[in-house]
């Protein structure tokens, strides 16, 4: 499909980048003359080459002849840890490398390494492997991690052809510039790279590493990028605090996450004339599943994940693999010509997660399960809920995180937030929440965080209630683009409860104040603070009664934090079992072991 756009308009320019650019004659003529030397390395229909290229021109000359030569892209960023490629080459068994000259230090330990900078074979004719089909692979892509150990997703050429040939969910112009961000290894890139190169577009690149959005936004605009990509944590950010940068985007599309619809809102109301995409779908589908394509966002609670693209279907399906109700949550399987090979070398997960396809009218098809929750809404469109692995349990309550983030992301001056579980001393789950908010001065922190909280109080269910939100200036982002919540504080977080502090007054009430904040994972933990309003709960409460009369070596019934659910007011209980002048925990303990 690219030779075919090259033949058609070969000296418009097909990548730009850093002010260097590349027509689509020299793109096929260099994507040849390299592809005859992977070719004669021994490349054939499938075989996984590595590819260790900052993104440039050069990369995707590269890409383009693995593919011509018949064989199969696996992208290894020079830039990540030399163990993670090692890893990755291990898992892959592939014995084949492009690199170039400034990579030779990164190049992975395979028999064959070629350098990029050594093709000069002045071979331009078209290069012929007929062992390539349509179901031959041609790349490779590693899940993120997130649901347990990276693995190989083989996609096929077929898979690629359903994604870019005759999109519905896109209209894709003469003059479109699109903009190649995403790290390589991200499958995303499937879409930035390939479809502007066979429909006779731009590509521009951006510039290796992690730009800042000041970076980012001045890119779009010098480039003057007319249909962009945003992974969702990088949406929020740029509307946030970039949103003029996207005044000459034609079509916006953006995924990989919950979408904030009052962010979608703002964009389309500053630009009228955009079209909002969101694109959801696993890499094992080959980037897009379903999408969403609208210029009126409305004002409905949740972002739609839309309808599937075309080559692809969809069941959401209970446990026992029977459909749902519209309306009732279920998890997602798809089917159709996207789906993925399997795994790399991994018969068992393949066979696991790839299954024969449902439908009868799909002889032959297999589904993939995806572990997402959506649900069908009543415009036929689906929601997406979250993933299922994400699930926790509060109070015995089934729990989506999300659900909190589209809450908080709703409120006025939070620019990105983040869920997770938290598991107290009572080995009891707890929902943390993370907001940022951006250049907000550091004293005012701590009263936002529990604003936020009240005012979740007043539209959630208690169990969705957090037990704290934890305010930060910005919530990372990992290589993807997608909210690394890995890297998360999980350290004791500020006490959220509205009432004044009040310090400990002698060393008793400082030791019960530090094995309250022990213990409820709270700092600073003040004397008239209540037990229960800090989340105190009763397994908690047992456990902590249970260490305070191991220590003191007292008796406390197990309605005690109930009828004295301060420090103030368990301090004087304890005084008066150890004396009224044992002040001193360790003098009080001591005494009480003479008696």
């Amino acid at each position: 499909m690219v030779a075919d756009q090259a033949a058609r308009t070969p000296d418009a320019i097909a990548v730009s980048y850093r002010g260097q650019t590349l027509t689509y004659r020299q793109l096929d003529t260099a994507s040849d003359e390299l592809a005859h030397r992977i070719r004669g390395a021994g490349v054939r229909g499938g075989s996984v080459v590595a590819v260790v290229l900052e993104r440039s021109p050069e990369l995707i000359v590269t890409l383009t002849a693995v593919l011509k030569a018949g064989g199969a892209y696996l992208y290894l960023d020079p830039a990540e840890l030399a163990e993670q490629r090692a890893r990755l080459v291990r898992d892959a068994r592939t014995r084949f490398a492009v690199i170039t000259e400034a990579t030779r230090e990164q190049a992975p330990d395979v028999p064959i390494v070629l350098r990029y900078e050594d093709v000069r074979t002045g071979r331009a004719e078209p290069v012929h492997a007929p062992e390539v089909v349509p179901d031959t692979p041609a790349y490779v892509c590693y899940t993120s991690g997130s649901t347990g150990e990276p693995k190989g997703v083989v996609v096929s050429h077929r898979a690629i052809h359903r994604l870019l040939d005759a999109p519905s969910w896109i209209e894709v112009r003469e003059d479109d510039v699109f903009l190649q961000m995403t790290r390589v290894g991200f499958d995303v890139s499937t879409f930035e790279i390939w479809m502007p190169l066979v429909k006779g577009n731009r590509l521009a690149l951006a510039p290796p590493g992690f730009a800042d959005l000041a970076e980012i936004a001045e890119l779009i605009r010098a480039e003057k990028i007319s249909v962009l990509w945003l992974t969702s944590g990088l949406f929020h950010k740029i509307v946030t605090h970039q949103l003029d940068c996207l005044a000459g985007v034609r079509h916006l599309l953006s995924g990989g996450d919950v979408l904030s619809p009052s962010h979608v809102q703002r964009v389309l109301a500053a630009y009228p004339h955009l079209v909002f995409t969101n694109g959801y779908g696993p890499t094992e589908n080959t980037t897009f599943t379903t999408c969403w394509t609208t210029r009126d966002s409305g004002d409905a609670p949740r972002v739609p994940i839309g309808v599937p693209i075309d080559g692809t279907t969809v069941a959401v399906l209970d446990d026992a693999m029977r459909p749902v109700a519209r309306g009732d949550v279920g998890e997602l399987w798809v089917g159709g010509d996207g789906v993925a090979t399997g795994y790399l070398n991994r018969p068992g997960a393949t066979a696991e997660k790839f299954v024969a396809d449902l439908d009868p009218a799909r002889p032959g098809g297999r589904m993939y399960r995806t572990g997402d929750l959506v649900r069908w809404a009543d415009d036929g469109t689906l929601d997406f809920l979250g993933r299922g692995d994400r699930q926790i349990r509060i109070r015995g309550y089934r729990v989506e995180p999300s659900t909190v983030e589209m809450e908080l992301l709703g409120q006025p001056g939070v620019e990105q937030a983040a869920a997770l579980a938290h598991i107290d001393g009572a080995g009891d789950s707890r929902l943390i929440a993370y907001v940022a908010v951006g250049r907000m001065p550091q004293d005012d922190w701590n009263a936002f965080g529990i604003t936020l909280r009240e005012r979740l109080r007043e539209t959630l269910p208690p169990h969705l209630v957090p037990w704290a939100v934890i305010v930060l200036p910005d919530i990372p982002l990992n290589g993807n683009g997608k909210v690394n919540r890995s890297v998360l504080p999980r350290a004791k977080v500020p006490r959220n409860v509205p009432d004044d502090y009040a310090a400990p007054a002698d060393p008793l009430e400082q030791r019960l104040a530090e094995i309250w904040s022990d213990a409820l994972m709270v700092e600073p933990v003040g004397i008239h603070d209540n037990f229960f309003d800090l989340d105190g709960h009763s397994l908690l409460a047992a456990e902590l009664l249970a260490g305070l009369q191991e220590e003191f070596e007292v008796s406390l019934p197990a309605r005690t934090l109930y009828l004295r659910p301060t420090i103030a007011e368990l301090a004087e209980e304890l005084r008066k079992q150890l004396g009224d002048d044992a002040t001193d925990p360790l003098e009080a303990t001591a005494d009480a072991t003479v008696r």
